[in-house]
């Protein structure tokens, strides 16, 4: 009983601990809507509900992002998602990003997206095969 104790005081002060490693990330910047893409409502809909927490700069935290270790993965899957695809500066892209964005976003679509840990914690951004459909029929695009 005292090892256990003893783990488990080891265990929460390293939990507190890591509570002091910053993290880089900014949970809100400012949306230009010139900038953001311009998509038929239904398809927006579908990008806020399901994409935009981590492809656009409106995403808004839940209360455990800000708690270690969560917060790094977090932050992590946040800024790669926005390097990848930024719906909130979709005009800043040129006609060829633009372009292959949405062959991207087809495939993405197609195979991967939203990534399954998200929607474990966040069920309402699963995408229906109908949408799904209708995402890739919008992108005008081909399968790889």
């Amino acid at each position: 009983m005292v090892v256990l104790k003893t783990i488990f005081k080891y265990l929460l002060g390293f939990f507190i601990l890591i509570q002091v490693i910053p993290i880089s990330y900014e949970e809100q910047k400012k949306v230009d809507s010139a900038l953001e893409m311009k998509a038929p409502a239904e398809i927006m809909g579908v990008f806020k509900r399901s994409c935009y927490a981590c492809h656009s700069n409106e995403t808004v935290l839940p209360w455990y992002s800000h708690v270690a270790p969560f917060s790094w993965s977090i932050s992590r899957h946040v800024d790669l998602g926005r390097q990848w695809l930024n719906f909130s500066t979709w005009e800043t892209y040129s006609v060829e990003e633009k372009d292959k964005k949405m062959g991207e976003i087809y495939n993405a679509v197609f195979v991967a997206m939203p990534l399954r840990g998200y929607v474990s914690m966040h069920p309402e951004a699963e995408l229906t095969p109908d949408e799904r459909k209708m995402i890739r029929d919008w992108t005008g695009k081909a399968p790889f």
